[in-house]
């Protein structure tokens, strides 16, 4: 499959609908799971034909015409959800990738298998291990993406309603996302806890501690500090709960990149927004998918419909998240701007600072104001 093929999803809907046809079944001659379902389908008139047609939320179910249809008709209220797979380009590994995985690469730390490293229970014990991929991993030593600044650049624009993340590395905070904006469902370096007595420390505490090789240690009580990173068994933060009634309401277009949508409950995010809100996916594999064959569309409301004869808000490209942003920045006309947000903020977290003070819309008018007196 070509690099093309893969991006397009007019190329993907192709694919998909002659592995769907008996025709090209390769099980020496028995039918297929969707050979079977088309039979069904076809012989009992339990298929889409038979069912009332849905009207599209927009007519072009593609990113390029999705990009058509903002651009002549807008969307106002935008959420975002991002994974990992946002931040591989930047260098930090995502969890589940064959090879290159983090789960993958965890065999020097000896761990009983690869999810302990983010067990509490196996912390409490055995806090070392994490701490020693912690230094690996820390922010700090890693930019944000084109796909991050894609993200602040809707906020810039007022249209960003709330940018929802599974990803701990703070890289979201570094290319000026708001807080306010943010949320940070699975945690983060920002802010750190004693496990017992709760004192709280903050990021630049935290790094002294761990680039020191320091078991990071309470000044008042001695026990852990921990990030304020949400391991297996501990509860999200109260924000992700309290956001999300509000924040999907008005939601006319949720953007989905670099995610499995596998780890719950952020994974139902995607299902949330109601049934006029456009959805699209950014993301290198086929994620979302249905769990029931096409003549069943009816009982995969929990799923993305794209490619899927009775889809009408769904919208995939799959490929690297950086290249879906530019694509469809492009096809917004939106790319100067974004190259623009890039190359200045990427420049100024070049520069040896304690805070970067990022420059918005308004400051960078204010400037321009200033300069013609």
């Amino acid at each position: 499959m070509s690099d093309n093929e893969q991006n397009d999803p007019a190329a993907v809907e192709i694919r998909s609908k002659e592995a769907d046809s008996p025709d090209n079944d390769s099980s020496g001659g028995s039918l297929t799971i969707d050979g079977i379902s088309m039979l069904l389908s076809n012989t009992l008139s339990m298929g889409p034909s038979n069912s009332v047609t849905k009207e599209k939320v927009i007519p072009d179910l593609t990113l390029k015409g999705l990009a058509d249809h903002w651009s002549k008709n807008g969307f106002k209220k935008i959420i975002t959800m991002v994974g990992a797979g946002i931040s591989t380009s930047a260098g930090i590994p995502d969890f589940r990738s064959p090879g290159s995985g983090l789960y993958d690469n965890l065999a020097k730390y000896k761990l009983p298998y690869p999810a302990a490293i983010f067990e509490l229970s196996y912390f409490k014990r055995k806090p070392a291990p994490f701490f020693a991929l912690a230094k690996e991993l820390y922010p700090g030593s890693f930019k944000p993406t084109a796909a991050h600044y894609f993200i602040r650049l809707l906020h810039e624009k007022g249209l960003l309603v709330r940018h929802y993340t599974q990803n701990i590395d703070t890289l979201d905070r570094l290319a000026g996302v708001p807080e306010d904006k943010l949320v940070e469902a699975h945690g983060s370096f920002h802010s750190n806890h004693c496990i017992k007595c709760k004192k709280e420390y903050d990021m630049a505490w935290m790094k002294k501690e761990i680039f020191a090789d320091r078991l990071p240690k309470c000044t008042a009580c001695t026990k852990i500090v921990k990030p304020d990173i949400v391991f297996f068994g501990e509860d999200l933060p109260e924000k992700f709960h309290q956001s999300l009634d509000g924040d999907f309401k008005e939601c006319d277009l949720l953007i989905i990149m670099g995610t499995s949508l596998e780890v719950h409950p952020f994974a139902a995010l995607a299902q949330y927004p109601g049934p006029r809100c456009v959805r699209l996916l950014i993301n290198r594999d086929a994620v979302g998918r249905p769990k029931f064959t096409t003549w069943m569309d009816d009982q995969n409301d929990d799923s993305l419909l794209y490619n899927r004869p009775n889809n009408t808000r769904d919208v995939a490209y799959l490929g690297d998240c950086d290249a879906g942003v530019l694509e469809l920045a492009k096809n917004l006309g939106w790319e100067e701007e974004l190259q623009e947000l890039m190359s200045t903020e990427l420049k100024l977290l070049a520069k040896p600072k304690s805070v970067v003070k990022h420059a918005s819309k308004k400051d960078k008018a204010a400037a321009s104001a200033s300069s013609t007196h």
